[in-house]
């Protein structure tokens, strides 16, 4: 954001008559109307070098403005010595400035040929010299004009005014040749009822999978070590039993069962990883820890708790004779080789959703890659004119931080996929377009938030519709909250793009980002669609809204082995998301009726669970 802009009039004649001054005012309304909020100083300073070098120096590093437009100095005369003086002050020249300058002014006068014009920045300041004559500030900042905005967010890092420029010049570029089609001027004629009919769930539901169903599956090679909640796209086998040799399951002693009980000589201690080198021989024993292989011959372990020591080294380091107390069994206390997964054992089934204990498996059987279902590339983009970034440690008036992209990234990889962050976009028909062609480069699916309500700055469904021709599936859902969510595709690029937008509100963005988004992600990539279903037991009374409404609760286990009890977490209300805070369930609320507005405690119904249940804190 330009917050201060200075005006330099560089003239003896001026400074010392400042009714001579033409091109100065000319230059500072000039600035004023392109930069309306920022502070303007205005100044006249004589034709001397270091006066000049001075002032910028003040204006860079003492007054913080973002530009500074001289006019006057530029020219062969000994006292035109302004680009001397800039070029002393800057520390990065940016010569297509004055080479655009040049070019524009050579189509009016040949004359332009005697300007020695210079442009460029000294840390956070952008320097342009203009000429002096009130004619040429005219037409020179006509040139640089379209630019300015632009320059200055590069040079104060201003990402997401850089991102809105580059994201525009894509919308230009991509399949869209002109301006947005889009007309909201019109505002009194905006649609006062939805044109959108009203789904039920189910068959937004429906339309959501069927839709998704046309996703064209790839596969993707990874490491096992990522592959948590990822769909096995093959079946994987084992190729070699485990255990590979008889184990021992307990410390104790491998013995023959043919020996029966009493007295054996003790062997040297076998340890796990360790191989033993010689058979076992009758009247003998060889000590063993858990997982160590038996020496051949041994067909059962003695647990220690079953033996005795009869005698040992003076120094007590060596075990020389013990007593088996209770006679042995073949194969006690034994894993035999394949016991746990014997040989081509399939060990994964194709379709499976990896968790831990597939991976501990899968490592153990020797797999270090592995081949999964893909899913689609996601990109997040917020819309709305009142948000900007959560890292801005200054709350703008009349704006809101932006915590619907945060959210919703981490909601998407608490189950499983990862998305991009595409920004903010404007409520403007061609900056959203922007957005949304910048997006759609870069993903498959595009989860918008914002903008698909009744307002006239609601503009994502109409700028679907008319500039990028896309179909939407669905445009209003009885559902509460989220009744405007929007499901809709389009061609891009000649691919299909697959575009959910959300409702604003933080938990109506929450709860139908859980109900479509994710389950649209499971569809493609091979999960089960539906969440798990739970019957709960009301903790209190709920009142129904005339909408379906799914309403976040944590759920608690009573003691007798009774239903799970749910409880709504505080105020439902869309724009709290306090109530997503620890939630665990979604209660399947049903619509009022006129005979039934309310349940009462202990009323039953389902919940979907949407989280690992987490119990209480004693």
């Amino acid at each position: 954001m330009v917050k201060a802009v200075a005006v330099l009039t560089i003239s003896d004649s001026c400074f010392k008559d400042n009714s001579k001054d033409t091109s100065g005012p000319t230059l500072a309304r000039f600035a004023r109307e392109l930069f309306p909020n920022a502070n303007l100083h205005k100044i006249i300073i004589p034709d001397e070098r270091e006066i000049i070098e001075k002032e910028l120096k003040y204006f860079c590093d003492e007054a913080n403005v973002n530009l500074i437009l001289s006019t006057g100095g530029t020219g062969f005369s000994s006292r035109d010595v302004t680009p001397e003086a800039t070029r002393a002050v800057i520390h990065r020249e940016a010569p297509a400035i004055t080479v655009a300058l040049t070019m524009a002014s050579l189509e009016k006068t040949p004359m332009a040929m005697l300007s020695r014009a210079v442009a460029g920045i000294r840390d956070k300041t952008l320097i342009i010299n203009f000429p002096g004559s009130k004619k040429a500030v005219i037409e020179c900042f006509e040139v640089v004009k379209p630019v300015l905005t632009h320059a200055l967010a590069l040079i104060n890092n201003e990402l997401n005014a850089v991102r809105t420029m580059h994201d525009s010049m894509m919308f230009q570029t991509c399949q869209h040749h002109g301006p947005s089609n889009v007309d909201m001027t019109k505002v009194a004629f905006r649609p006062r009822e939805s044109p959108f009919p009203m789904l039920e769930m189910d068959e937004a539901f429906r339309t959501v999978d069927k839709v998704m169903q046309q996703w064209e599956e790839y596969l993707e090679i990874i490491p096992i070590t990522e592959a948590l909640g990822r769909v096995v796209a093959e079946s994987l086998c084992t190729k070699e039993p485990m255990p590979p040799f008889p184990a021992s399951v307990k410390d104790g002693y491998a013995c023959l069962s043919s020996d029966g009980a009493g007295v054996r000589a003790v062997r040297a201690a076998l340890t796990a990883g360790e191989a033993p080198t010689a058979p076992l021989t009758p009247g003998a024993c060889a000590r063993v820890n858990t997982g160590a292989a038996l020496p051949s011959g041994a067909d059962c372990v003695v647990q220690v708790e079953d033996t005795k020591l009869v005698s040992a080294s003076e120094d007590g380091q060596t075990e020389l004779e013990i007593e088996i107390l209770v006679a042995p069994q073949p194969g006690q206390d034994v894993r035999p080789i394949g016991f746990d997964i014997p040989m081509g054992a399939e060990l994964v089934k194709k379709g499976s959703v990896l968790d831990a204990g597939h991976i501990g498996i899968l490592a153990g059987a020797g797999y270090q890659n592995i081949t999964v279902k893909g899913y689609p590339k996601v990109a997040l983009l917020s819309t709305g004119n009142e948000l900007q970034e959560p890292s801005e440690v200054k709350l703008r008036p009349a704006h809101i931080r932006d915590s619907n992209r945060t959210m919703l990234s981490v909601l998407l990889r608490e189950h499983g996929y990862s998305s991009i962050d595409c920004g903010i976009a404007r409520d403007e028909p061609a900056a959203l377009g922007a957005a949304l062609a910048a997006a759609m480069t870069r993903a498959d699916v595009v989860v918008c938030s914002g903008g698909v309500s009744m307002g006239e700055r609601d503009l994502l469904k109409p700028v679907l519709l008319k500039d990028f021709g896309a179909t939407l599936h669905f445009g209003r859902v009885r559902m509460k909250p989220g009744k405007p969510s929007t499901f809709a595709t389009c061609q891009l690029n000649g691919r299909t793009k697959y575009i959910f937008a959300l409702p604003g509100n933080p938990v109506s963005a929450y709860v139908c980002c859980l109900l479509f988004v994710i389950r649209a992600l499971k569809v493609c990539s091979g999960r089960a669609a539906e969440w798990p279903r739970l019957r709960v037991r009301l903790a209190h009374a709920v009142r129904l809204d005339p909408r379906p409404e799914y309403g976040r609760a944590t759920l608690g286990l009573p003691a007798g082995g009774d239903l799970p009890t749910a409880a709504l977490i505080g105020s439902q209300c869309s724009s709290r998301l306090l109530s997503a805070c620890g939630a665990c369930a979604l209660l399947e609320l049903p619509g009022a009726s006129d005979a039934v507005t309310q349940l009462a405690a202990g009323t039953v119904l389902s919940a979907l669970v949407i989280a690992r249940i987490e119990l209480p804190a004693p």
